[in-house]
């Protein structure tokens, strides 16, 4: 029996699932899975997960918890409540699951670190080690600084909202374990800018970005694995066959479990090697200099960052009320 696209993918990339839904992963069985505070905030609210959010609730509200402010409490509950639900991933998963700091952290060096601390000291805990954890930051400058930090403890490091070669190159010099550049944001912003409905596969812009990044580190050894994340439709995907990791909401790993045929490496160290650019020598100087000159990075690099900022705000709101009813 002929093995769908969806099989094939997971003989040469690592299939991570995006999303905080259990059943959905358990339906498709990634290697590794990875939440934002989006999907974090969305899976909050549904019904079948009350019991988890009730016991955060209640263990975050103890009388060891009970001299400290409501927004101390607050804010905590919702990085233990990223916790438990990282903990229910990976019970189902046999990798890692990718945590995020709290976005409005984001350019704040020291401050990413101790809530990456802090995020570790809950998972571990629970019995969790630290080689299933990613802790996930917004890469800007003093992110990508954080992350080097964590790294030379032995923290992993999953560097998101990536939509820069300036970014990428930053990671990887700083030793991050992983970038994830944003495949569909980058389309949706060609798309708004240029009028144009319409992009050939080939020609996506977003395929086309990590596919440059992806050449650049293999051609130069650096060892930080690129994840291709945020699709808009699997067409991308096939595109990026072969990447590092490729991290898939679950509407579109049912579109590729869907579909039969031949599916064709397009990505491989081997050709990267021949095809990768020049080194670029990066310091904070240069990554703010390609950075103003990244309308597109620039753009979407605030933009995700006020929009995972949001549903913080979101998912804080949800918690206060209902730490205020216990």
């Amino acid at each position: 029996m002929s093995q769908n696209f969806l099989e094939q993918l997971k003989t040469f990339t690592v299939v991570v699932s995006d999303t905080g839904d259990f059943q959905s992963i358990q339906e498709f069985r990634p290697q590794d899975a990875t939440t934002n505070p989006s999907l974090l905030a969305a899976a909050a609210q549904m019904p079948a997960y009350n019991s988890i959010v009730e016991a955060v609730l209640r263990e975050t509200k103890s009388p060891f918890g009970s001299h400290k402010s409501e927004g101390a409490l607050v804010k905590e509950c919702v990085a233990r409540l990223a916790v438990a639900f990282g903990c229910k991933i990976l019970e189902i998963i046999p990798g890692r699951v990718s945590t995020e700091v709290d976005a409005r952290l984001s350019f704040d060096t020291q401050a990413t670190i101790e809530q990456a601390h802090f995020l570790l000291e809950l998972y571990q805990a629970r019995g969790v080690t630290k080689d299933r954890i990613l802790i996930k930051i917004a890469s800007t400058w003093e992110g990508i600084q954080a992350a080097q930090a964590l790294e030379r403890e032995g923290i992993h490091c999953n560097l998101t909202l990536l939509f820069g070669m300036h970014q990428a190159v930053a990671c990887a010099e700083a030793g991050a374990t992983l970038i994830s550049p944003f495949v569909g944001r980058i389309l949706d912003w060609y798309k708004k800018s240029t009028g144009k409905s319409e992009y050939k596969p080939t020609e996506d812009p977003g395929v086309v970005s990590v596919t440059r990044i992806y050449n650049y580190f293999k051609k130069h050894g650096h060892r930080t694995e690129v994840m291709g994340a945020s699709f808009r439709n699997i067409d991308e995907i096939i595109e990026l066959a072969g990447c590092d990791l490729l991290t898939i909401s679950p509407k579109l790993l049912g579109e590729l479990a869907s579909k039969s045929g031949t599916l064709v490496r397009k990505l491989d160290p081997v050709l990267a090697r021949q095809h990768g650019e020049e080194k670029i020598s990066m310091d904070a100087a240069v990554f703010a200099k390609m950075h103003q000159a990244d309308t597109m990075a620039s753009d979407k690099l605030a933009e995700g960052i006020q929009g995972f900022t949001a549903s913080l705000v979101e998912l804080e709101a949800v918690i206060q009320t209902r730490l205020r009813a216990l």
